[in-house]
């Protein structure tokens, strides 16, 4: 069993698990040893799954590695292809609470995700797929693959034509670490920010892509607070490029409903909503 090899591999001792809930991909367990408290996350095998879903194991593991140098981000202690065991972190998910100081989370947030920004990779891209030499390539790219797996599972989307735009991608010329999935649930706070998780789905490309997350279903230049700490100043191109990576991101939500098997239809048109006030920004 994947689980107890990995326990074994990476040396805990008296090791107990309990299932933790919330993921959407990998199987994740609360694990409580000799040694300490962790997470482990199991990969699902081969069940269906979009394109860019192979070898994310690996890919959080990267994420952990290098951000876990200038972020609260998990630190990796054991991995391998089919599974991540890293350190457990405190405080608890942000989604749905009450009770944290948001304005100072927010501001606390940006000086992280600025730091993760400021991390520069080998090229542009999927780390799991193969990297390209500049982000135009790399993005259009990983947009024509969630357009292919949304023919293969028969999910109609709206698109536009984002080589109209291309000059503005042409404009990226650093690959910084994105996580691309900073939503109120894989962040943790007490008092404060506690830790930046599930870094599943980073990716080596433009920071604007982060602001999707960020703001989900609506606009980070609403949050003041988010956008002083990370220090950064939207331009008409950077503009640009968030509707694209918004209607990337609502592309792969749509779709993905298909493998798993959602149903919830006000979901889904939320989602459709959002992704067509993307898409009417790039017409």
């Amino acid at each position: 069993m994947t689980v107890q090899r990995t326990l074994a591999a990476a040396g805990l001792t008296d090791a107990k698990t309990t299932p933790l809930g919330g993921g959407t991909y990998n199987s994740v367990f609360r694990v409580s040893a000799r040694e300490g408290e962790f997470v482990l996350k199991v990969a699902p095998g081969d069940q269906p799954g979009l394109t860019y879903e192979r070898h994310l194991v690996r890919t959080e593991a990267m994420f952990c590695t290098l951000g876990s140098a200038v972020a609260p981000v998990p630190e990796v202690v054991y991995a391998d292809d089919t599974a991540l065991l890293a350190t457990c972190l405190p405080g608890r998910p942000v989604f749905g609470r009450s009770d944290v100081d948001r304005p100072k989370l927010r501001r606390e947030l940006g000086q992280a995700v600025r730091a993760l920004h400021e991390v520069t990779g080998p090229g542009f891209g999927y780390p799991q797929l193969g990297l390209h030499d500049t982000w135009t390539e790399a993005f259009f790219g990983m947009f024509d693959a969630v357009r292919a797996d949304a023919e293969r599972y028969r999910v109609r989307l709206p698109t536009a034509d984002l080589r109209r735009h291309a000059k503005a991608f042409d404009e990226v010329r650093r690959p910084a670490l994105v996580h691309f999935d900073l939503w109120d649930g894989n962040v943790l706070a007490d008092t404060g920010l506690t830790g930046v998780v599930d870094g599943e789905r980073a990716f080596w490309g433009d920071p604007v892509a982060e602001f999707v997350s960020l703001a989900l279903f609506g606009s980070i230049e609403d949050d003041a607070d988010l956008l002083a700490g990370h220090g950064f100043e939207f331009t008409d191109s950077a503009r640009v490029r968030l509707a694209a990576y918004q209607a990337y991101l609502y592309s792969i939500m749509l779709t993905e409903r298909v493998p798993r098997g959602s149903t919830d239809q006000e979901m889904e048109r939320v989602i459709m909503d959002a992704l067509t006030r993307a898409l009417g920004v790039l017409a």
